[in-house]
């Protein structure tokens, strides 16, 4: 279920530079930050998706470090 988030004290110039970029996308300022939410949501998801690999990746290269075996290693560890 959806939930209700309110911001306070956000200084003017913020909330002007906000309010600004969602006209100028067509969405309204609800619509724009919570667009910008799942934006930051999923980057912070990647971030710590990215520091298990590189844990990972580090556990497994053990001082073996020549760029064929880090490569190879990361792309196991991101699927790909």
């Amino acid at each position: 279920m959806p939930k209700v988030m309110h911001i306070r004290d956000v200084p003017d110039d913020v909330h002007d530079a906000i309010a600004r970029a969602a006209r100028a996308e067509g969405l309204s300022l609800t619509r724009y930050m919570q667009r910008e939410l799942e934006h930051l949501a999923r980057r912070a998801q990647i971030v710590r998706d990215n520091v298990e690999v590189v844990r990972r990746t580090q556990e497994r290269v053990r001082g073996r470090s020549d760029r064929d075996t880090i490569l190879a290693v990361l792309h196991d560890g991101r699927g790909d």
